[in-house]
This record gives structure tokens, C-alpha cells and sequence, in this order.
């Protein structure tokens, strides 16, 4: 870790699922010399890419975990995270994209910008990282790279400008026309490695002039020194060029798009030079901690080894020498035996052996100086946590994590497969905030929650492989809500009179539906309920909010306005009130218009022309509100929104009404009322497994 602060770059490689992000970092490694072998995501050798270093990511040809590397590009270090593209897995990007500074979003010079485009797009916009947009596999048929670049304006709202123009494409594609240095670049040699430099073809000379017009005019409103050379039609030297779109792209108001096929080993030294060129070092980012002494008010953060430290734990892994954690430092430097304390824990924690990653491998080092990024063995944390030199309490702020729309019960067949399931369920929920487990003290099953069915399929098998777990597995369950639609008054006395002291408390109030999840406001005046038992009353309200008194789903969007009540100068107490304010929410729940919601999924198919109708009749069978039908060249992609509950092995209805040919994405997109005939089907099967039960017990 010899390099200047200036010349780190630490980024992420993000896109919809099968673009080519693996793809691209497994070149980048070969080119930077950190691998010496090229190996393909689905390759024939078994070996499968460096970076998708699990076993399932091998044999299913898809990124699961993220994995961190490094490797050196013309004096700059550039650390990697390549993420995973199905959106079950998007907490992976999430976390990555919380300590990463900038990013290459790769686009399918086929597909364009496609859903799971957006919503990385969305989590970039979220931690307001600049961004290289990269348009993949242009020797593929139907490949328009200039289409992909309107979709980029139109869908996203970037400001793209192409840095290239192809030399040919599809099976025709050779290389690409740089128009910073207005050279043609070809790629010789079996990886690519041997970039050879030539004059632009002449076929391409009027195209790239105008390409680089518009270049020009959108990096000269980046440099002041730039706009007067384009209006006087001086010269313009590339690095008068470089330094403005190198602004425009730090402040996220220009994107940089460059062209070529990672496969084919075409155009992967641009982009290195890029990354070096565009991309921010940790000292172009403002990063901030949040002052908890200090009404958690913000306090920036300065990417320097001699200031008092600052880092964050991103993500954890168990692995056969204990937990690892990755941390990303902000301020100051994590030193080898150093002591360092935990915010959100309060507890010191001395550092022990400091490792670099490079996928599975790692590297000892013997410390992580500030902005760069790096993995510590043997301590106990949580992802999100914040470690800071003792004395100090700052906390960096926590990451986004989406609510979980599916949950599946699982049962252990046996005692040894119970404790092995524990240490895995209590590791894979350390390790991914978006994996939840609960218990259902009624059947005595173990439930798990997750983003979708592969999410919690990869989790099943993970159990299987690496615990040795076996299991029985129920029916997917849905995460219905509850919640009101009309305004109803509560007036409840809570009284119980046994020996010695009773319980009384009296609530008087109303609930109304509200956007918010809850809301609690006391009207209370004269001190008819004393002040100390109001929070008592607030929890006894919370607590109904977990399990709905009229399905028992949980429920949102309600209000509870106390505004009278009444005490008993010996008989009150927090558990009276606590009591009353349940059988108050009781009372009014049933007369306040319940209504059940389910979780709509926005499902985007994309799939051959000829299988248009038959992908769009089984969308309509499973209760699918088509939103948009667009032609992407050979495929026609469909954007629909389907309850969550019609979903459940959609995946091999698709492949049998398409011949395998088409593929579906699918995420949250937000709850709706449940009809009034799927409704009673619910309650059907609620009365018919309280039968069952009863009958077991």
C-alpha cells in the first residue's frame, strides 16, 4: 500500500444480470497482471472466474456474494468489488456501493439499459457516486451502442457522452476510435493484451469528427481554459480535454461512455485508463460521520493517515480462521495490534492480523491507511458497525437495507442438523441484514426471510453444503400487511381486581390511517393519565402493531391519537396502561375498515418476439397489470406488476412457454389492497391450518 492517496481508486463494477460485470473484472485482473490465466464464468476447464470463488456461483454461472480485489494500472492502485446483477441479491450492491467512491455500470450493447440497470442506477444516485458507463458485448447481433446511449439520457437521466465510436460491430467489430486522442485503437494478441494505435479509418473520419464535437461541447462547461479554446478554435490538448470531463464526472453531471466486448478482449485498457483518469480518489469524495454526543450532527471526514480513525465494517464472512470483516477506512489509519472501540456495542476491540483480499485469496499486511480498503480477522462486529479510536463517537451512517417479501418455514430433520442450522442461520443473518430468521412458537418451526426464491434457495443449499444440514421446507409464505381505511374511536377501561393491589387503567382516544408505518400522538391534558404511563401506552399500541387482531399479519399505516383517559391513584401501573392500550386498539381495529395488502412485484420479462403473447396471457393469469411492451432488437421486453403471491415458480412456467429462451427479473415494488375473491381464498387456508394445528396438538 506504497501509493499516494491521489492515485487509489476504489470502485465497484454494477449492471443487470448477465452483462458481463465478471466478465470485465477477470480481464482487468489478466491486464493488470494480478491472474495469469483467463477464466470464464461458465468455462468448459470447471475452474470458473476468480472472482465468483463459491462453488454455486461456479456451477450457476451467476454472482451470489461480492467479491474484493485489487491490482495497479500506470501508478494507480484500484481496489474492485464486483457485485452481484439478480436483484435477490441486492443488499450485496448495496454494501459495496456504501464504501465505494465511484463505479462502472456495464450495459449489454444488446439489451441496454434493462430493470436491474435502474435500480443500480438508483443505489448510485442514492451514495451519489460518479460513474463510467461501459456498453459490453458489441460484436453480439443487434448490438447499437448509440441506442444504448439514448436509453442512458432518456431512461436514467444521465448526461452520456460517448468517448468511442466502434470500428464495426457484431461479428465485424475490430476495435474502437478514442475521440479524446482521435486515434483508432485495435486489440492483438490472444487476451487483447498488444493495443495497437493507428489513424481512424477513413470511413469513420466525418462520424468521429462529430462524435467529438459533441464531446467537446459537453466537457467545456466543466473548464472555463476548455470553452475559450472551443469558441476560439484553438487546439485542444488532451489533458485540458481529460481534466474537464475528469470535473463533470466528479460532480455526476457527465457520464463517460465507453464501448467495447470483455469477452472478445476488446477495449478493457480504456477503461483502466478511465478509471484512472475520471474516476474520484478518496480524496475528491466528502464523507461524513454523524456526532452521536452531538445530536448525531455531521462531522466531515478527512481521508488522512495522521488523523484519529474512522472505518466501517461493510461486510462480513465466516471463514475456517474465524470472521472476517471487511472495513473501509475514511479518517486515519487501522494499524496491526492497534485498539480500537466499537460505536454501536461500546466495546474496545484490539486489531489483530490485517489481510488484503484478491477473491478468496488474501495477502497480510500490516495496516488499512486511510481510504483504502482491507479485512481484519477475529473480531466480533455486525455489518454496519463503526470502529473509531477510543475517545472519540462518531458514527458513519448506516446503510439502506430493504424489508424481506418472502418467508419459507424449515424444520430440521434431526438433532445434529438443528445445531448445524443454528450456527448457520445465526452466521448467514450476521452476515446479510436482508436474511432474517424468526420462530413460530405455534408450529415450532424456524421461519427465514429473504428478497425472493433464489435468495432463499441459495441459502438452503448453503446450509446443505456447508453445514451438512438436512431439512424439510414448507410453502413459501407471502409477507401480507394489515391496515385501516377509515377513522374509529377506542374508550377502554382495562380492570382487574384479584387479592392485594388490582390493575386499572381507562384510554380514550381514536386511530386513523396514516402514510407513515405508526404514529402516536398524545392530546392528553390536565393530567388525567399521568405522564409516566404514557410511553406505556405508546408500547401497548406498538405492540398490537406486530400481529394484527383481525389476520394476524403485521400492520402499518395507522395513527393512535390519545386524548383522554383515566387513572387509579393505587391500582395503576405501567401494565395496566400497557393492557388498556391493547384492548383500546382491539376495540377500534374492527371498526375501523381492516384491509389486507400483499407485496406487487414489478416483474420485467424480456423474451423473444415470437413468445409475446404467451408470456403476456400467463403475466394476465397470475393477476399482472402490463405497464409497458418496448422492442429491444430481436426481443420484445415486457414490464408488469404481479402480486408476489402469483409468482412462486414462475421461473419454470417462463422456461417451458419460451423454450427456455426468456428471462424474468422481479423486485419489490409496493403493497396493494388484496381482492375481495383472493381474500376469502386466504382466510380459507388460515382456518384450514389453525385446523390442522389443533388437530396436532
Amino acid at each position: 500500500m506504497n501509493f499516494e492517496i491521489r492515485n487509489v481508486r476504489n470502485i465497484g463494477i454494477s449492471a443487470h444480470i448477465d452483462s458481463g460485470k465478471t466478465t470485465l473484472t477477470e480481464r482487468i485482473l489478466y491486464l493488470t497482471k494480478r491472474i495469469h490465466k483467463i477464466h470464464e464464468v461458465r468455462g468448459k476447464d470447471g475452474v470458473g472466474a476468480t472472482m465468483d470463488s463459491m462453488a454455486l456461483e461456479k456451477e450457476r454461472g451467476i454472482t451470489i456474494a461480492s467479491a474484493a480485489t485489487y491490482c495497479t494500472w500506470q501508478n494507480h492502485e484500484i481496489n474492485i468489488i464486483d457485485t452481484p446483477g439478480h436483484v435477490d441479491f441486492t443488499m450485496e450492491v448495496e454494501r459495496s456501493l456504501r464504501v465505494l467512491d465511484g463505479a462502472i455500470l456495464v450495459l449489454c450493447a444488446v439489451g441496454g439499459v434493462q430493470s436491474q440497470s435502474i435500480t443500480v442506477d438508483h443505489q448510485m444516485k442514492r451514495y451519489n457516486i460518479p460513474c463510467i458507463a461501459f456498453i459490453n458485448k458489441c460484436d453480439r447481433s443487434g448490438a447499437n451502442p448509440f441506442r444504448v446511449i439514448d436509453q442512458l439520457r432518456d431512461k436514467l437521466g444521465h448526461n452520456a457522452v460517448a468517448m468511442q465510436i466502434p470500428i464495426g460491430l457484431e461479428s465485424g467489430h475490430e476495435g474502437m476510435v478514442d475521440l479524446v486522442s482521435m486515434k483508432a485503437f485495435y486489440f492483438e494478441g490472444e487476451y487483447g493484451q498488444n493495443v495497437k494505435t493507428d489513424e481512424i479509418p477513413s470511413h469513420l473520419a466525418e462520424e468521429a469528427a462529430q462524435k467529438r464535437e459533441e464531446l467537446l461541447d459537453a466537457a467545456s462547461m466543466f473548464s472555463d481554459e476548455l470553452m475559450e479554446a472551443v469558441l476560439e478554435e484553438q487546439q485542444v490538448s488532451e489533458n485540458l480535454l481529460c481534466e474537464a470531463i475528469r470535473q463533470g464526472t466528479l460532480k455526476r453531471e457527465i457520464t463517460p461512455v465507453m464501448m467495447g466486448s470483455a469477452y472478445k478482449n476488446k477495449g478493457v485498457q480504456p477503461i483502466l485508463d478511465a478509471i484512472a483518469d475520471y474516476l474520484p480518489s478518496p480524496l475528491n469524495v466528502e464523507s461524513y460521520a454523524l456526532d452521536v454526543n452531538n445530536e448525531e450532527a455531521p462531522v466531515p471526514l478527512a481521508a488522512d493517515d495522521s488523523k484519529p480513525l474512522v472505518a466501517l465494517a461493510f461486510k462480513l464472512e465466516d471463514t475456517a480462521y474465524g470472521q472476517l470483516t471487511y472495513i473501509r477506512t475514511y479518517q486515519g489509519a487501522l494499524n496491526k495490534g492497534d485498539t480500537v472501540y466499537n460505536v454501536r456495542s461500546g466495546k474496545k476491540i484490539k486489531i489483530g492480523r490485517i489481510v488484503r483480499m484478491h477473491a478468496d485469496k488474501m495477502e497480510e499486511v500490516t495496516k488499512i491507511p486511510a481510504g483504502f480498503i482491507g479485512a481484519v480477522f477475529g473480531i466480533d462486529c455486525a455489518s454496519g458497525d463503526t470502529f473509531v479510536e477510543p475517545g472519540l463517537n462518531l458514527s458513519m451512517s448506516s446503510m439502506y437495507i430493504p424489508d424481506p417479501v418472502i418467508t419459507l418455514a424449515v424444520k430440521p430433520a434431526d438433532y445434529k442438523s438443528e445445531t448445524n442450522m443454528a450456527k448457520a442461520l445465526n452466521r448467514f443473518t450476521k452476515e446479510d441484514p436482508t436474511f432474517q430468521t424468526s420462530f413460530n412458537p405455534e408450529t415450532g418451526e424456524s421461519l427465514i426471510s429473504g428478497m425472493g426464491e433464489l435468495h432463499l434457495d441459495i441459502y438452503l443449499e448453503r446450509m446443505k453444503r456447508e453445514y451438512n444440514v438436512s431439512l424439510h421446507t414448507g410453502e413459501p409464505q407471502v409477507a401480507y400487511r394489515e391496515t385501516i381505511t377509515m377513522h374509529s374511536k377506542f374508550d377502554y377501561i382495562h380492570k382487574k381486581q384479584t387479592g392485594g393491589a388490582g390493575q386499572f387503567g381507562r384510554v380514550i382516544g381514536h386511530m386513523e390511517p396514516t402514510d407513515k408505518e405508526f404514529e402516536f400522538e398524545n392530546k392528553v391534558s390536565g393530567g388525567n393519565i399521568p405522564t409516566l404511563y404514557i410511553p406505556a401506552c405508546e408500547k401497548g399500541f406498538r405492540e398490537c402493531m406486530k400481529k394484527g387482531p383481525w389476520m394476524k399479519f403485521p400492520v402499518t399505516g395507522v395513527k393512535v391519537v390519545l386524548s383522554d383517559g383515566s387513572s387509579h391513584s393505587v391500582d395503576s401501573s405501567e401494565m395496566a396502561f400497557q393492557a388498556a392500550a391493547r384492548g383500546g386498539f382491539q376495540q377500534a381495529y374492527h371498526k375501523a375498515g381492516p384491509v389486507l395488502l400483499e407485496p406487487v412485484m414489478k416483474v420485467v420479462v424480456e423474451t423473444p418476439d415470437e413468445y409475446q403473447g404467451n408470456v403476456m396471457g400467463s403475466l394476465n393469469q397470475r393477476r399482472g397489470v402490463i405497464i409497458g411492451v418496448h422492442d429491444e432488437g430481436v426481443s420484445t421486453v415486457i414490464e408488469a406488476h404481479v402480486p408476489l403471491a402469483e409468482m412462486f415458480g414462475y421461473s419454470t412456467v417462463l422456461r417451458s412457454l419460451t423454450q427456455g429462451k426468456a428471462q424474468f427479473t422481479m423486485e419489490f415494488e409496493t403493497y396493494k389492497e388484496v381482492p375481495k375473491s383472493v381474500l376469502q381464498e386466504i382466510e380459507k387456508n388460515l382456518q384450514q391450518s389453525a385446523k390442522t394445528k389443533t388437530a396436532a396438538q
